[in-house]
């Protein structure tokens, strides 16, 4: 993974790997989201006291957060296996039939971005989820007959990082849903001496906070950059994780205090220096920075709506007074509608194609 992904929420098949030796096995070892925590516990031990499968389960949330990790421990806690699939493998209702018929009685199926499932495996998907049954039609037109196939019950965990497109029958389904939140920095940094013990790595409380700070709220994140700063730790210091190491280390990785990394930076330096602080639109404004509009929307911008740094209008994007700040500009001057930028950028912004004014004289 590239420096410019290494606080991006999602995973690498590489990283995926990795992530299975930090994973938590239990309820009891998982770090944060504690109303969900509860909630899971209280129905697993319902679950098991009735020696019945429990209800199907929703978990909905940004990448990075869990999902993978509980769907993993539902199957621990009750002593079955696991089968792990993913929205966009299963094409066909074909394939999801294949997948049901060969589950084991009680057995927890996982199915990862469930809203990119095909409709007509969806479809079918909701008599298994409801009745354990599937309808598998054979042949076409009016001599197409129907053969009712038995499904062992089962427990379907859906995790989504977009719940707004999943269907209305598909939600009614699951009789548990819970949303992931983001982490806080104290939840992390206990995340993070997990991952350190796990990992051999010394990693001094003040090293863990700083390394917290600067990881979106996301443990992936966060474990991504302990793994990085311990690679600084052994090559270029004594091995330890203190807080002037990991500040070192992050700075080499280019994650600045606030998580954000070099698109990130771009992104709002373009915004701020080219446009004035906007509104400008988000082609305009990915062309500025060299990247795909995609890129920039489903990549940086849901960080920095997050962290209040910037803002989608009907206009376009426009840049907060925190963005000026954390750039180290003045911020704009609500009143006149323009931006206090030092006078060293005013020749910048007086090039062709830029909207930027100059700073008012004072």
């Amino acid at each position: 993974m590239g420096e410019d992904g290494l606080v991006a929420a999602a995973a690498t098949a590489e990283e995926r790997a990795f992530e299975a030796g930090l994973r938590p096995r239990t309820l009891a070892e998982f770090v944060g989201q504690r109303k969900a925590r509860e909630q899971l516990s209280i129905m697993l031990a319902g679950a098991r006291g009735r020696g019945r499968p429990p209800d199907h389960v929703l978990l909905s949330g940004p990448p990075g957060l869990g999902k993978t990790s509980l769907a993993m421990i539902i199957a621990q806690e009750l002593a079955v296996p696991l089968r792990l699939t993913s929205g966009p493998a299963i094409e066909r209702a074909g394939d999801l039939v294949a997948i049901l018929t060969a589950l084991a009685p009680g057995e927890v199926l996982f199915i990862d971005e469930i809203h990119r499932i095909a409709r007509p495996a969806e479809e079918l998907l909701y008599s298994a989820m409801e009745d354990f049954r599937v309808d598998v039609v054979l042949g076409k037109g009016p001599g197409a007959t129907a053969i009712p196939l038995d499904v062992a019950p089962f427990t379907l965990v859906g995790a989504t990082t977009r719940a707004g497109l999943l269907t209305g029958p598909m939600r009614d389904r699951f009789g548990f849903t819970a949303h992931l939140d983001f982490y806080d920095p104290d939840e992390l940094v206990a995340v993070l001496a997990r991952s350190a013990r796990l990992l051999g790595v010394e990693l001094t409380p003040e090293g863990a906070t700083e390394v917290a700070g600067r990881s979106r709220g996301t443990p992936r994140i966060a474990n991504r950059l302990l793994r990085r700063v311990r690679d600084y730790a052994e090559v270029r210091a004594d091995g330890v994780v203190t807080l002037d190491v990991a500040h070192a280390a992050l700075r080499v990785y280019d994650v600045d205090p606030l998580g954000l990394d070099r698109l990130d930076r771009a992104v709002l330096t373009a915004l701020v220096k080219r446009f004035g602080g906007g509104p400008v639109g988000l082609t305009t404004l990915a062309v500025s920075v060299g990247e795909e509009p995609e890129t920039v929307e489903d990549v940086a911008e849901p960080f920095l709506l997050r962290a209040g740094l910037l803002v989608r209008t009907s206009r376009g994007r426009v840049a907060t007074p925190a963005a000026f700040t954390h750039l180290g500009f003045d911020p704009p001057d609500q009143e006149l509608g323009r931006s206090q930028v030092p006078p060293a950028q005013t020749a910048l912004f007086s090039e062709p194609g830029f909207r930027a004014e100059a700073a008012p004289e004072s």
